[in-house]
């Protein structure tokens, strides 16, 4: 087979068991624009090794082709020295398992097209900005932050970011940081296996939909997020999509579409 890989693995950051960020660097080549919030592609061949922990192939892989899935850019759009993903592992699946056995400095090909409309490009600028998530799926989000969506304006931002445990909130502590520097971010973190915490736990322990049902944003805002005021942004798992779905259409919001506007912006996956 001819050799696809066109990147290099340059750093490998383990945040749980199962959740790994990794910056990928091109190889002789130039990182082309993006727009946070977008995706790209990596692929290995089916004769990479699998890590350790991991099921046996579902299937016989073609040595001759690689195996390609696509995963949301974590790093910043201004950024031309690699690409960060933030990832979590699939004992079953067929390219997470061969991506946790990589390495630094293991090769590997990065798609050289960064596409998606999970982006920040029609929210109005005076409208505030929710970015709800579970688990991996708050990747776009660190990459719209760091891409400066805060700006100089007045709007404010907040992410509700909802996993199992404390040690699965990836980015945690940068976020934290964002909410201590700036009086227009708001960082609402929480975890639902709490008995399985190494020491107490004193943050929130409700699902995501349920904060927001609580109203814990217009308690922080004085204000309550309506659509003629905010966008909001869903990603992650596809029962909490659907559940904080059902919630918004309640207030008024409608998923955005190219031909059809509206306020609800969704990024889902199984």
């Amino acid at each position: 087979m001819e050799s696809k890989f066109n990147a290099v693995v340059t750093q490998i950051i383990q945040v749980s068991p199962s959740m790994k960020i990794f910056r990928i660097a091109p190889d002789g080549w130039e990182l082309p624009d993006f727009i946070p919030g977008q995706f790209a592609a990596l692929a290995l061949p089916g004769t990479a090794p699998r890590v350790q922990d991991a099921t046996p192939d579902m299937e016989d892989f073609d040595p001759n082709k690689m195996i390609k899935r696509v995963y949301s850019i974590a790093s910043s759009s201004k950024s031309k020295q690699f690409i960060e993903f933030y990832i979590s592992l699939v004992r079953s699946g067929a390219l997470t398992p061969r991506l946790f056995a990589l390495n630094i400095g293991d090769r590997i090909e990065l798609g050289k097209k960064m596409v998606g409309m999970f982006t920040l490009e029609e929210v109005p600028e005076d409208h505030n900005i929710i970015l709800v998530a579970t688990g991996t799926g708050v990747a776009p989000y660190v990459s719209m932050l760091r891409s400066n969506i805060l700006g100089g304006g007045t709007r404010k931002i907040a992410v509700i970011h909802g996993a199992a445990n404390s040690w699965d909130l990836g980015y945690s502590s940068e976020l934290m940081l964002l909410e201590n520097i700036s009086d227009r971010f708001s960082y609402f973190p929480t975890i639902i296996d709490v008995e399985k915490e190494h020491v107490p736990w004193g943050g929130d322990t409700r699902f995501v939909q349920d904060m927001w049902e609580a109203g814990v944003i217009n308690e922080k805002w004085g204000i309550k997020p309506m659509p003629d005021n905010s966008h909001i942004f869903l990603c992650g798992n596809p029962k909490m999509v659907e559940s904080m779905f059902e919630k918004l259409e309640k207030d008024g919001f409608k998923e955005h579409k190219r031909k059809s506007p509206g306020e609800i912006h969704v990024e889902s996956w199984g």
